[in-house]
């Protein structure tokens, strides 16, 4: 039994089991700022001047609020509060800004820990630890030796700076599209003769910034560019990755917003004008009042919140949960699937290029999640080998290894469509367990390379986790591969055209409309040099059409498991610990394992967290039910520990568990397949020949001289 003095302190109210009140109504809100007066009675929740740090009392705080699941962390969103974006299993992360924030969540049944009691006084604190670093160390451990962020130019100029010193290893690159204020959006492109495109390697794409205010997303994505130019000649692991693969490094995919957050004069109250902490892009939505329009980006009616959530925008599943459909909403979706031109930057690139592998780095939570992005949506057909390779990296960072459903159900988000529509494996990085942009040294140096305090201390931290993922865009066994032999200065290309639904569109008023409809066109080339040659390419069918996830029992569920009860009970705030032990093949195959926690009095409240051997959350059930049921997913075999938190009702009744097994699902798979379409023409363009060819994950076609027409 452990009185852990370093959980967070949980606020004095506490909502009594099943009493759940409405929603508190707001009053009359008088606002100035930027020169707008505006005043609202009842307010919209997602008004943009609504939770604004200036018209309330009281100190500005983050706090985390109870919210175990998909539904309970969607009303938190539906409250008009300020969210964070940060959450895990247990709940989301708020802003509150006043007594006002508070009554709302009170009086719609939540609970709450305080996570910063003073965001202003954080905020300043951590100015303060950067200029401390900044003077005091003259070059970091970093590859590239910074000690401060950088801005957009610092980007720019430092990867124009490689280009010019590493010319056969690195190539500039400018994405088609400008931003909505005209700036262009540039990134590199790093292997062994990298001008020649087409060279027919596995591609992997690193992003950072879609959202604007996460700033060590593009400075992780950037030290991984200096790691494989500067170790190239030195390190043969990176000599061989560097050979092999491409990298295309885009650091910054918002570029507007990231101009704005890097240079605004920061509040550290996430009110609608601390631009510092603006999410999204610069569009103006269809849907903005005329009042809120005009101004520039950095200084205008509707503040930071004008603009779409990029991460939002991708059309795969586009319009479904996690998603809002008001324009002033930090996750609205934009107008229509796709809509934005950053977005479009990064699907035509994807589209252009086999990319094989992909990463786009967030901030934060200490999370890498795959596919798929929303719960009803069905494990993807290649599950065990992504969740092996998010093992994999997760084993450098210490991160937890999550679909991303098992954080909060979400609609049009990056991976979500490149993996679906072109079967390139991708992730979202959550980088660092707190704060959007954290003191430099400790969310870029600490957590990059694995030093102390970071979750991958001592085990290679990003660095090391990033170094796993550009291996695997080497593996063979994860994409495909098209062999053959022609002649020289043939341009092989494969295509295909299709057309995809969005989710069924969530509307403004809550109700569900008909899926929206959009086309894809994936068409890569491979440039011949004669004689044999090795093309990486994604799997000809989409995974979106190959099934769903699932396998045959290969053995009898566990048997239930009593779990012992230590003795005492610990104080109301402290947790006691309680293990089990998942076996394996091939005495038992086990398709979930599901701790269960009952007490006999319904004043008290017990919530469990579920870890594995390294201390990695894997399960929690955090909710007013009695028992508390924590699931966890085709659990590896091994020891785990349980936390069963006293979450209030003092020592009065403890508590009873088990664990209860049950066999894996099987799977559900179409049996379709799909082509590439496969193209040859010569110098001048004339087609020579066109086939077709289907080639599965981790499969090697054999096409002959896919130049040579057919009867000759």
């Amino acid at each position: 039994m452990s009185n852990d003095p370093a959980r967070p302190a949980r606020t004095a109210h506490r909502p009594r089991r099943g009493r759940l009140a409405a929603v508190a109504g707001l009053g009359a809100l008088t606002l100035v700022a930027t020169g707008l007066a505006t005043t609202q009675a009842n307010a919209s929740p997602d008004d943009p001047l609504v939770g604004s740090g200036r018209d309330q009392t009281g100190k500005v705080q983050v706090v985390h609020v109870e919210a175990p699941t998909p539904a309970a962390r969607t009303k938190v969103s539906k409250l008009g509060l300020d969210m964070t974006e940060h959450g895990d299993a247990t709940g989301v992360e708020v802003v509150l800004h006043g007594s006002k924030d508070a009554a709302r969540l009170r009086g719609a049944g939540f609970d709450w820990k305080v996570k910063i009691p003073d965001l202003q006084a954080r905020t300043e604190a951590n100015q303060a630890k950067d200029r401390r670093y900044d003077k005091a160390v003259a070059q970091s451990p970093l590859p590239s030796g910074r000690t401060a962020y950088r801005n957009l130019d610092d980007y720019n100029r430092e990867m124009t700076r490689l280009a010019k010193r590493y010319p056969n290893l690195v190539k500039p690159l400018t994405l088609r599209n400008r931003s909505i204020e005209g700036r262009p959006v540039r990134g590199i492109e790093i292997t062994t003769n990298a001008r020649q495109v087409n060279d027919g390697k596995p591609a992997f794409l690193m992003l950072g910034a879609h959202h604007a205010r996460e700033w060590p997303s593009a400075e992780h994505a950037m030290e991984f560019a200096y790691d494989l130019v500067e170790n190239y000649r030195t390190d043969r692991r990176t000599r061989r990755i560097v050979q092999r693969s491409r990298t295309i490094v885009v650091p910054v995919v918002n570029v507007d917003g990231f101009v704005v957050s890097r240079t605004a004069a920061p509040l550290g109250d996430f009110s609608a004008f601390d631009y510092e902490m603006k999410r999204k892009n610069c569009s103006t939505s269809v849907q903005t009042p005329a009042d809120r329009r005009g101004g520039t980006c950095a200084d205008n009616p509707a503040g930071r919140l004008r603009g779409t959530d990029l991460n939002r925008n991708y059309p795969g599943f586009w319009g479904g949960p996690g998603a809002s459909a008001l324009w002033s909403s930090d996750t609205f979706r934009g107008d229509a699937p796709g809509s934005e031109p950053e977005v479009d930057n990064i699907r035509r690139l994807i589209s252009q290029r086999q990319v094989t592998n992909l990463i786009t780095n967030h901030t934060y939570g200490n999370l890498v999640l795959r596919p798929p992005s929303i719960r009803s949506t069905g494990f993807s057909p290649d599950e065990p080998a992504y969740r092996a390779l998010g093992a994999g990296m997760t084993d450098a960072n210490g991160y937890a290894n999550w679909a991303s459903f098992q954080l909060y159900d979400t609609s049009g988000s990056t991976e979500d469509w490149s993996y679906w529509n072109t079967g390139g494996l991708g992730f979202t990085f959550e980088i660092g367990p707190d704060e959007f942009h954290p003191p430099f040294q400790q969310g870029v140096v600490n957590e990059y390379l694995g030093l102390a305090p970071s979750a991958g201390a001592g085990f290679g931290g990003n660095r090391e986790a990033y170094y796993v993922m550009a291996e695997a865009t080497v593996n063979a066994g994860l994409h495909s591969t098209i062999v053959g032999s022609t002649r020289p200065n043939r341009k092989l290309t494969v295509s295909k055209s299709f057309i995809t639904a969005t989710s069924p569109v969530i509307q403004t008023d809550g109700s569900t409309g008909a899926p929206r409809y959009y086309r894809d066109t994936l068409a890569s080339s491979y440039q011949t040099k004669g004689g044999q040659f090795s093309w990486a390419v994604n799997p000809s069918t989409r995974p979106l059409v190959v099934g769903r996830y699932g396998r045959d029992p290969q053995g009898p569920p566990q048997p239930a498991q009593t779990l012992v009860n230590p003795a005492g009970t610990p104080a109301e705030g402290a947790y006691e610990t309680a293990t089990f032990t998942v076996a394996g093949q091939p005495s038992y195959d086990n398709g979930t394992a599901t701790v269960v926690i009952n007490w006999p009095d319904a004043q008290v409240d017990w919530d469990v967290e579920v870890y594995d051997s390294r201390g990695r959350p894997v399960a929690t059930a955090a909710t007013l039910d009695d028992p508390e049921q924590a699931v966890l997913i085709d659990p590896a075999p091994g020891t785990y520990t349980i936390r069963l938190i006293n979450y209030g009702g003092g020592a009065t009744s403890d508590w009873t568990g088990r664990v209860d097994y049950a066999s894996p699902t099987p799977g559900t798979y179409s049996g379709l397949k799909e082509a590439w379409n496969l193209t040859c023409s010569n110098r001048n363009g004339r087609v020579l020949s066109t086939r077709e060819v289907i080639v599965d994950r981790g499969e090697t076609v054999r096409v002959g001289d896919p130049c040579r027409r057919k009867g000759r």
